[in-house]
């Protein structure tokens, strides 16, 4: 099949199309009607002898050869986009739309209150971010960029480690003046232990710690376990139990005594901080720019 002009406008119609989620949507965002956008498509698939999209009432998703087709062509959309910019003189300007699916501790405990910098900084930009128990696809569900805490998983992906974080194991005052404070790890397995379970094998993580070249594990048990890392702090700082968490976004907590840090000189186990994105080629500038931002907050820390 010969490369043609028709082929260039049914790939950016597709590409409308994914990160909108709907005819719809792409066709606003495309100036064009939904039935325009539909019979791109038809035409782009017409074109290339294979079906790209399965559609539903509900919801429109990739096939899995569209899923190939798109990963493919989605980084040379983006060099295109910043070759434009650059010719137009505002290569370096951030603008768009950027859609980041963020890790549920990492958004409401270390970046809100802080992305108005990000905003300032970038006045062209949208953000649109969300929140998956389990991170999918990043293509076919029109995600830019994946922050998530945990070693990679996704081979597909391009990955860029972007800080440690450290783990501590606390517990609010009204739960020590109860059941009393352990005195070495080892004791939990005889106390409260709220639990919160690992996305990938659906189980809760297993409790370790670390100090210097020694590591302990301790079997826990207790009758809570989260998905929600905000509702598992929670339910610590009322009291309910002692419960492991990433050491940023409580250090104020521990400052106004609202918890208490059991074992400072268990601090060595560390639970590393990935950003994900597809493109292998070329990174969009929005992606970089957020990428970057993170990695400057999170030293801060």
């Amino acid at each position: 099949m010969a490369f043609d002009g028709r082929v260039l406008a049914g790939v950016g119609v597709l590409a409308a199309v994914v990160e909108g989620g709907s005819f719809v949507r792409a066709a606003t965002l495309l100036g064009l009607t939904a039935s325009g956008v539909s019979r791109a498509i038809g035409r782009l698939e017409a074109r290339l002898h294979v079906r790209l999209l399965d559609r539903t009432t509900r919801a429109i998703t990739l096939t899995d050869e569209g899923r190939r087709f798109y990963e493919e062509v989605r980084p040379h959309l983006a060099a295109m986009e910043e070759a434009a910019a650059a010719v137009s003189g505002s290569g370096g300007v951030v603008r768009g739309r950027l859609r980041v699916d963020v890790d549920p501790f990492f958004l409401p405990l270390v970046l809100a209150g802080r992305l108005g910098i990000f905003c300032d900084r970038h006045p062209d930009l949208a953000i649109e971010f969300v929140s998956s128990e389990r991170l999918g696809d990043l293509v076919s569900d029109g995600i830019d960029l994946a922050i998530r805490f945990g070693e990679p998983r996704h081979t597909a992906l391009v990955s860029r480690k972007l800080i440690e974080a450290p783990i501590l194991t606390v517990a609010a005052p009204a739960y020590l003046a109860r059941f009393g404070a352990p005195a070495h790890p080892s004791e939990l397995s005889t106390h409260r232990c709220l639990q919160f379970v690992d996305p990938h094998s659906g189980r809760p993580y297993p409790w370790e710690f670390v100090k210097g070249r020694q590591k302990l594990p301790v079997e826990t048990r207790g009758p809570l376990t989260f998905t929600n890392p905000q509702a598992l702090l929670e339910e610590c700082l009322a009291g309910t139990g002692v419960a492991q968490v990433i050491g940023w976004g409580v250090g104020q907590l521990l400052k106004e005594g609202r918890l208490v840090d059991l074992f400072p000189a268990w601090h060595g186990e560390r639970f590393p901080l990935y950003a994900l994105h597809p493109s292998k080629k070329h990174v969009p500038a929005k992606v970089r720019a957020f990428i970057d931002f993170c990695t400057e907050i999170a030293a801060t820390l």
